[in-house]
């Protein structure tokens, strides 16, 4: 396009504007023709629509909290809740922590960066603020979290970055800016090895620990919930706990020291009541904790800071991180708190949970409206994982796509504007009322079982989020619960990602060389020296142990080792994984057997119109397992029918027609399948009435496939006549 066309197109566009902006006079629409409807009325459009339908079954949507969802809400049944004379950053928090939201400071972007070494892992930290990230998250590998030396490691950098010297954390934090970002480590059942380390590697290089914001965060009760054991007793990391408290306190006033994380429980199956009512309860272990150990209520409440996981009910998500606010200002009200102490600091991830392994492109809307969730339900920072973190650590591509839904949510989305946007909404205020006085109950049960650690050892919160998980995943066999890409919808053509599994030995053999030569440097008697002098309740003296150059797994032996607690484990599930494992096996066999797979063979009966919609439906419920499915225009007649089934040399067939023409179909061709087919499985696709059930099974009819079908039953048996499986 020439220059003049472009000036003269921006002209006619900006006139265009102009016109629209001087219309100010619309005319009145008079809508006193249309009568408003009843709630009644609606309700009777909704039952003849339905077809015979029942109205609660379809219309009210029962959740795994034990709250159902209605098909609508009114001011008139939620006046008595509306926060009326409630505004954000006041009372409660109900409404968000601060009076401003996230117009003068937006929701922090914490991009997990989790590089094995400790230079690359500085490189992707740097590159994550350069690109939009506002906060500096490290994770780190199993052994660093345990702290255990890399040399002791199984797997170095599984995780995250491997940590085991000083020089280790100053090359972890060169040239980061901590006067200017939050830092975020999660560090295990205890934060004294690795802070110390940090705080001796600030000092060394000149700077002042009391920059450092953010948290270096223990959770001990967690890593109990999580593996079963602690390698410390409890009250010994609490005596740690309260040092490290004491210490940030005074010295570096911005830094939380606790980050009580939901994933374990959430990664077990757990609902959202569970996941909140137990955080909440482990966060009250660490106030009394810290209490007892000399910490006023207001330093013990600032100390901690609490991880939730955003799971796939959107309304829900928004509703518990409303609901948690205005329990936890009470909870540390009745410790003898002051009101600033009473705001609870939020940050958030998606739930891994939820996550699929199988066309996981499609966890990137997951992961969208789990930020968006939290967004509207006031975190105040977020993880946004990569898209492929059930496969394998993220790269370049999967992080940008990450880091950038939180980016555009703020930048182009407008949700830095909007002060508590689901404030008002009588949805959502209803679900608030109600999760949170569930999740008020829970928690109360767990006090009157003398606590979270208490109840734990007596299995109530393993056998609650058991029993939940066994709904979840029954619901998911059965496909009540729909999972894209997995048990619905299964791509054929997919790929898979490539896991990138890392070379452990390589792993360690490049961090021993760098432990070797930096420990090679050290005064081994300074070190020793400053070893002994460690004592648990003062960790000045651990910053000094490690300012001399003592490794992580010495800092760790220095400040004692004994064996901790033990605790029936929490173990971690995704909710897709059974189907997962079948369609893998499923690929295996194929692999072994030179392409050969489960072959199910379609009796379409009759024209296209007749059969298509059962053959469609039959095609996709089979597919999730990812057998080949034949498929063909359809049979005129059942010796027809018969004879390409025989052709097929199919494990099984599937008969697809309409209810009507059943009741001749079946009884003369399902007899013939099983005549050309002997070791096939005869199904019918749809439901027989129940006056023709015994008649359908003489003839043949094995099983039915239909929307109440067992999805995950089916396929396994399938899977076992043909010897896929066991």
């Amino acid at each position: 396009m020439s220059d003049a066309k472009k000036d003269t197109g921006e002209l006619d566009l900006q006139a265009i504007i102009k016109a629209a902006e001087s219309q100010t006079d619309f005319p009145d629409v008079d809508l006193s023709e249309f009568t408003p409807p009843t709630y009644d009325e609606w309700k009777q459009a909704c039952i003849e629509l339905l077809k015979g339908a029942p109205f609660e079954k379809k219309m009210y949507t029962k959740t795994y909290e034990g709250i159902t969802f209605e098909p609508m809400y009114f001011r008139a049944t939620t006046e008595d809740i509306l926060p009326k004379n409630s505004f954000p950053g006041m009372e409660n928090y109900l409404r968000g922590a601060r009076v401003n939201g996230y117009v003068n400071q937006p929701w922090g972007i914490a991009q997990s960066c989790d590089e094995t070494m400790p230079d690359e892992n500085n490189a992707l930290l740097q590159h994550e603020i350069d690109k939009g990230s506002t906060i500096y998250n490290v994770k780190l590998d199993s052994a660093t979290l345990n702290g255990i030396c890399a040399r002791e490691a199984d797997k170095v950098g599984d995780t995250g970055v491997s940590l085991t010297t000083l020089d280790d954390v100053e090359t972890l934090l060169k040239g980061l800016k901590l006067d200017q970002y939050p830092l975020y480590v999660y560090a295990g059942p205890s934060a004294a090895p690795l802070l110390s380390m940090i705080v001796a590697s600030i000092k060394k290089n000149g700077g002042d620990p009391k920059t450092l914001k953010g948290f270096v965060g223990a959770d001990p009760i967690g890593e109990l919930v999580a593996n079963g054991k602690l390698n410390q007793p409890l009250e010994k990391l609490y005596d740690e706990a309260a040092a490290v408290g004491k210490w940030s306190v005074y010295n570096a006033p911005e830094l939380k020291t606790f980050l009580v994380r939901s994933d374990a429980y959430v990664n077990g199956g757990a609902n959202d009541v569970q996941e909140i009512a137990y955080s909440l309860a482990t966060a009250v272990a660490y106030m009394r904790a810290m209490i007892e150990r000399g910490a006023t209520p207001d330093q013990a409440a600032k100390l901690i800071m609490f991880q939730f996981s955003m799971g796939e009910n959107f309304f829900m998500q928004i509703a518990k991180l409303r609901a948690v606010r205005p329990i936890w200002a009470e909870i540390v009200k009745a410790f003898g708190s002051s009101e600033d102490a009473r705001k609870m600091h939020i940050h958030a991830r998606p739930s891994y949970f939820f996550k699929t392994v199988y066309d996981p492109y499609v966890n990137m809307l997951r992961n969208t409206t789990e930020i968006f969730s939290g967004v509207v339900g006031g975190v105040d920072s977020f993880e946004s994982t990569p898209f492929d973190e059930a496969v394998r650590k993220g790269d370049e591509f999967s992080r940008r796509i990450a880091r950038n839904v939180q980016i555009i949510l703020q930048e182009e989305f407008g949700m830095l504007q909007p002060i508590d946007p689901a404030g008002g909404s009588w949805a959502v205020e209803t679900l608030t009322q109600q999760i949170k006085e569930k999740i008020w109950a829970e928690f109360q049960a767990i006090e009157g079982k003398g606590g979270i650690v208490a109840a734990l050892k007596e299995n109530y919160p393993q056998d609650a989020i058991a029993k939940v998980l066994a709904d979840r995943l029954k619901a998911a066999d059965s496909r009540r619960d729909r999972i894209v890409g997995t048990n619905m919808y299964a791509n054929m053509l997919e790929e898979r990602l490539d896991p990138r599994v890392e070379n452990f030995d390589e792993n360690k053999k490049i961090r021993l060389a760098a432990i070797d030569k930096f420990v090679a440097a050290l005064d081994g008697a300074a070190v020793e020296a400053a070893l002994a002098k460690v004592a648990a309740d003062d960790f000045d003296t651990v910053i000094a142990a490690a300012a001399a150059g003592a490794p992580i797994r010495k800092l760790r032996k220095a400040l004692g080792e004994s064996d901790g607690e033990t605790v029936k484990a929490i173990a971690a599930h995704r909710r897709s994984e059974k189907f997962e494992k079948l369609r893998a096996a499923t690929e295996q066999f194929k692999s072994a057997h030179d392409g050969d797979n489960v072959k199910i063979f379609l009796a379409n009966m009759g024209p296209i119109p007749q059969h298509k919609a059962r053959a469609d439906f039959t095609t996709g419920f089979l597919q999730v397992g990812g057998f080949d499915v034949l498929g063909n225009n359809g049979f005129a007649t059942v010796d027809e029918a018969a004879d390409a089934a025989k052709a097929s040399g199919a494990d099984a067939v599937v008969i697809c027609s309409t209810d009507p023409t059943y009741p001749e179909i079946v009884p003369a061709l399902a007899p013939k399948l099983h005549e050309v087919l002997p070791k096939a499985t005869v199904y019918l696709a749809g439901t027989a009435p129940a006056e023709l059930v015994e008649t359908y099974k003489a003839a043949g009819i094995d099983d039915y496939i239909n929307v109440r079908a067992n999805c995950y039953k089916v396929l396994t048996d399938l899977q076992t006549k043909k010897g896929v499986i066991a």
